[in-house]
């Protein structure tokens, strides 16, 4: 399995518009083949930290979400609001 913890940092001006892409990449990625859990979490310490936690049962389904229509749109859409830092790890 794979796991990826992606951050969001997104100021207070861009932060309503990020959640709403957030939850939106959500719900589609939630239906993608080999997805075990895709959830979206905001810091209880930092308004302008959020996360996406993504479980995949193997490399080949993240590789076909990463090419899904709503991944190629919601994901760049993100990041011309926000920052973004990824961390992987595979068990």
């Amino acid at each position: 399995m794979i796991r990826l913890n992606v951050f969001i940092q997104a100021d207070a001006q861009h932060r309503a518009e990020v959640v709403e892409a957030a939850k939106e990449l959500v719900a589609c990625s939630l239906k993608d083949k080999g997805c075990v859990a895709y959830d979206l979490f905001a810091s209880a310490t930092r308004p302008d930290v959020l996360m996406i936690c993504e479980t995949w049962q193997d490399a080949a389904s993240l590789s076909a979400h990463e090419q899904a229509s709503h991944f190629t749109t919601l994901v760049p859409k993100i990041q011309s609001l926000a920052s973004m830092k990824l961390e992987k790890f595979e068990f």
